[in-house]
Order: C-alpha cells, then structure tokens, then sequence
C-alpha cells in the first residue's frame, strides 16, 4: 500500500469541525438537517424543472444543473462528516481521502463556472432580450454545461495528480472535518511546491475568472434596470439581484480564504470555519435563493402541490 500510493500513511484521522465531546450530538443533528434540506431543496427543484413545461428554458436548465452539482458537493462531504461525528476516531482510509478530495473539487470547481454561467444567462435576459433565444439556444446551453463540467474534472484531475506525488510519512491527522488541499499539504513530508503554486494558480483561474464574469455581468444588468421607467420594477429587479450577489458572495469569499492565501496554522483553524459555507451552507441556501423568491417556480410548485391534492 505505502510503494502504491507513494507514501506510508495508509490512512488519515479527520479532526472535524470541534474536538469537544460535549458539541458532538448538537453539531450532528445540525448537519443532519442542512444536509435533508438539501436533498429536498436542489432535489425538489430537479424534479419540479423536469415535470413543468413552461421551465424548460435555459434559466431553469441551469439552475437544475446547479441544483445537482450543490446536491454531488454536499453528497461527496456531509454523510461522511455525520459518520464521524459519532464515531470514535475520524478515520478515513488513504484512498477514500484521494477519492473525496477528487470529486469534491470537481463539484466545486464546476459550481464557480456555473455560476458564472448563470450570470452570463441573466445578462443576455436583460441586456440583449432580442437576440436571447438565438444567442441562449439548446445548443449552446449542452456546451456552456458541458464545459462547466470539463473545468470541474481537468482541475480536480490536475489537482489530485500532483497530491498523489505527495510522500505522507508521519502525521497522519487532517486540521478539516474532510479531505481538503490545504489542509492535506500541511501534513507532506516531501516538497510541495508545485502544488502550491498549482493550487495558487489554479484558484486564481477558478475564482477570479468566473467573480470577472458575473462582476461584469451585473453591472450591465443594473446599467439596464436604471433604466426602467416603473419604480417598483426597478425594487423588484434589485431585489433579485442583490439575493443572487449574497449568494456568489459568500460562495466565492470563504472560498478565496481558503485558498489564496498562503497556508498557516492560523489561517487552517479560519479556513475551516469558512469553508462550512462554500461546502456546506451554499449548497443548502442555492435553492431558496435563486427559486423560492422565482415568481415562474412558485407558480410552478403551487400547480404540482394542487395536482397531488386532486390525487
């Protein structure tokens, strides 16, 4: 196992979110219940896009694809964190860790340009309504998702690539509640500077890029509602606009903590915390974000909620 994997650490030991005994039940059920309103949320608006006819546009293509990506994220992370919280020693095997830190930074990576695709999706809405059918077409939705999911895999496949170079030889126990670069690299007996400077640069590429996409985006979507006539139709546009900017806020803040800035103790006990809401909470609140204050979804949900009742 150790020649195979390039190290003689067979396994880690998670430290997760607290070490008190006391906090173990309270956090469990805490997570519990943000992990089964995520399943019911991003879930719920899978279903509710898929059924309703008139959703099938390619806002809601991509808010379902967003919906499953927040629904993979939380899936890769969560039941394992719940497993830990009542077991006695956080243990997770050398393969699971390489396994979890590949798929949790494909779904990551793959919501920060989702995101921005969304942004782009709103911008053509607002800004070129004219030419949005020609310009937002089936076509050029499947490529916009499709490459959403290529960045996702080529950066975790690069990522994972060079942690698997990585000799682990003593210090076995993870400061994170799961299996993290960062985190991970602290405990490296060899150099890891390539992997630094991957993780600073591919950050940058992951985080940067897509924040200038939804930035621009935005500011031609507000240029446009300036100027609309009718004041509550301006309140109701900046509404939705500032509930989607909390959002990729938070999402793209905690992760621009994590990861670009250079790794210290410190910063990994504040990294932890912060990475709770781009792994955690953002996958949870997406959903009641960018659907619930949806007129188009609630109209939708009321239609199904009746259909059930005459059933």
């Amino acid at each position: 196992m150790g020649k195979e994997n390039n190290s003689t650490v067979s396994g880690f030991v998670l430290a997760g979110l607290s070490d008190w005994p006391v906090l173990q039940i309270p956090l469990l059920l805490l997570f519990l219940s943000i992990y089964v309103v995520t399943m019911v949320g991003n879930l719920g608006m899978i279903t509710l896009i898929h059924i309703s006819s008139h959703l099938h546009t390619p806002m809601y293509y991509l808010l379902s694809s967003l919906s499953f990506i927040d629904l993979c994220h939380s899936t890769v992370i969560i039941p394992k964190m719940l497993v830990n919280f009542v077991s006695e020693k956080n243990i997770i095997s050398y393969n699971e860790c390489m396994t979890q830190l590949y798929f949790f930074l494909t779904f990551v990576i793959a919501e920060c340009h989702m995101l921005a695709a969304m942004a782009y999706d709103r911008y053509v809405a607002i800004c070129r309504p004219l030419l949005y059918n020609v310009i937002m077409s089936h076509q050029v939705c499947i490529w916009l998702v499709g490459g959403v999911y290529i960045m996702g895999l080529v950066g975790a496949t690069v990522h994972t690539g060079f942690m698997l170079r990585v000799f682990f030889c003593k210090n076995n126990v993870i400061n994170h509640y799961f299996c993290d670069l960062n985190p991970l690299l602290e405990l490296a007996c060899s150099s890891t500077y390539f992997n630094e400077v991957m993780v600073i640069c591919l950050s940058g590429f992951n985080i940067l890029i897509p924040i200038l996409i939804i930035a621009s985006s935005y500011i031609f979507i507000i240029a446009s509602i300036l100027h609309i006539r009718s004041t509550e139709g301006r309140s109701k546009a900046f509404r939705t606009c500032s509930s989607h900017m909390v959002a990729v806020g938070f999402f793209f803040g905690s992760g621009a903590f994590m990861y670009l800035q250079p790794s210290s103790a410190s910063s990994m006990e504040q990294g932890k915390v912060s990475s709770v809401f781009y792994s955690i909470l953002v996958p949870m609140l997406n959903p009641l974000i960018y659907s619930l204050r949806n007129k188009n979804v609630k109209v939708a949900m009321k239609k199904f909620m009746d259909r059930r009742t005459f059933w």
